[in-house]
C-alpha cells in the first residue's frame, strides 16, 4: 500500500512509518508532499493519507496519528506499543509535552534529525528506525515491569 503525508516530517510523521512497516504493512511505500497537495496526491496515487487535518489516521479525539493508526489496526492490545504511543503523543502534541517524561527527549531527537536532514524524509525514516526499535524494546520491558 501507499501512504501519504506532509513533507518535513518530525515526530509523528516518522513514528507512523515505523509503526506501519513493523505492524501493519511491511511493504508500505511512503510519499511526502507539500501540505496543500496531500489530498489530491492521495487520490491520484491511491495512497492512504495520515497526519493531515480531517483524515481518520490523523489527530482525532485527542489522539495523535500514531495512536489513531494503533486504534484502526487493532494494535492497542500491545502494552509496549501503548507505552511508546504515550511517548510519541507527548513529543508530538506541544500542549501535552509534559504528560510523559520521555516526550521531551523524543521531541529533541526528532527535531535534531530534522535539522540534520531537512526535507529528506525517507532518509530520516531509515536513520530513526533503529531508535524506534530500541525505544519499543525499552517500552516492552517497562510494560512487563508495570504488569508484574
Amino acid at each position: 500500500m501507499r501512504w501519504i503525508t506532509r513533507e518535513d516530517a518530525k515526530v509523528d510523521r516518522i513514528a507512523c512509518p515505523w509503526l506501519i512497516k513493523r505492524f501493519v504493512d511491511r511493504e508500505a511505500d511512503f510519499l511526502f508532499v507539500p501540505a496543500d497537495q496531500v489530498m489530491d496526491m492521495a487520490k491520484a496515487e491511491g495512497a492512504i493519507p495520515y497526519d493531515v487535518p480531517g483524515v481518520e489516521l490523523g489527530h482525532v479525539d485527542g489522539r495523535c496519528s500514531f495512536e489513531s493508526i494503533m486504534l484502526k489496526y487493532g494494535l492497542a492490545e500491545d502494552p509496549g506499543l501503548v507505552e511508546l504511543a504515550k511517548i510519541v503523543h507527548a513529543a508530538d502534541v506541544d500542549q501535552d509535552i509534559d504528560t510523559y517524561p520521555e516526550g521531551r527527549g523524543l521531541q529533541a531527537i526528532a527535531k535534531g534529525f530534522s535539522i540534520l536532514h531537512g526535507r529528506d524524509d525517507h532518509r530520516k525514516i531509515v536513520l530513526e528506525k533503529p531508535m524506534y526499535d530500541a525505544l519499543y524494546a525499552w517500552c516492552r520491558e517497562r510494560a512487563k515491569r508495570k504488569a508484574a
